[in-house]
């Protein structure tokens, strides 16, 4: 393995998980935008226009519930991490040096945040992202995910219902217990699916699990219910761990190709102030930052 990717996974430890699940808030601390509304400044529009994700023509319709289990209940995993085959990692080479910021709204108790200096520094220098959305972010954040999923600069992404490792035997991942079959699988990954379809017009394209976690089964599950399981290259935030200067140090050192994880659930972290240092230097330097969905 190399040393960058050693190194990536070691920054993962211990910090994905505070990224999804969040840091134990103090009392008040809570940022719940449902209970709270941000609506952004951008637009004087009282309902904006939901723009459909991006989806890949598909010759066959998605696998049931009742077809993954025949086909995956008793398939017996090798992997389990990030690595699983047919992950994106990294972008297909491209003469652009493109970058794509990936942004993880988990959801769930003290996950449910919004980060709306983030977002704002992202319209105000036009930088597009893929933003991966749980489904109890989504709930808890109706109005913000509205303006979110009405603009084109941000293409949404499926981050799972419940915000769980996949797995088909149950593996857990810093502490969170993944899927336990494969019928938790298609749980987890058509839960959300279904509710971006209806919101959004059309499925997502995309998704990552809950901490990034999989078995090779369960990637391919995502398969056959017609989205790209995402990984990441550059881990961009430590889960939303990192001080503004370490998320500028490293995403700052990305390198053209590289798929960046961070979060925009948590705000009062260093990712908002560490992109924002990082972003116009990368641009300064000739790389670009693009959707998923937008490289070929």
């Amino acid at each position: 393995m190399a040393s960058s990717r050693r190194a990536v996974l070691a920054a993962m430890a211990g910090g994905l998980l505070a990224g999804c699940a969040g840091p134990q808030a103090k009392t008040g601390d809570r940022m719940d935008t449902a209970a709270s509304p941000s609506v952004p400044t951008w637009t004087a529009k009282a309902t904006p226009t939901v723009h459909p994700s991006p989806t890949a023509p598909s010759a066959v319709p998605p696998a049931t519930r009742a077809e993954i289990v025949a086909r995956y209940g008793h398939a017996v995993p090798r992997t389990w991490g990030f690595d699983a085959p047919g992950v994106l990692h990294t972008l297909p080479s491209s003469s652009k040096r493109e970058i794509a910021l990936t942004f993880d709204a988990c959801g769930g108790r003290g996950g449910s945040g919004y980060d709306r200096a983030l977002i704002d520094f992202l319209r105000r220098r036009e930088i597009p992202a893929t933003l991966f959305l749980n489904s109890r972010w989504i709930d808890a954040n109706p109005v913000v995910f509205r303006h979110l999923a009405a603009e084109p600069l941000f293409e949404i992404a499926n981050h799972g219902t419940r915000h769980l490792p996949l797995s088909v035997t149950g593996r857990s991942a810093y502490g969170i217990p993944g899927t336990r079959s494969a019928a938790e699988v298609y749980d987890e990954i058509a839960g959300n699916r279904a509710k971006l379809a209806r919101l959004l017009g059309s499925p997502p394209r995309f998704f990552r699990s809950g901490t990034a976690y999989c078995d090779d089964v369960a990637a391919d599950i995502v398969t056959a219910l017609g989205e790209r399981f995402v990984g990441f290259s550059v881990n961009g935030d430590a889960g939303a761990t990192f001080s503004p200067e370490q998320v500028d140090t490293t995403v700052g050192a990305a390198p053209a190709g590289s798929i960046v994880i961070c979060h925009m659930n948590h705000p009062e972290g260093g990712t908002a102030r560490g992109i924002a240092a990082a972003a116009p230097r990368l641009l300064a330097s000739g790389h670009t930052f693009a959707h998923l969905s937008d490289v070929r």
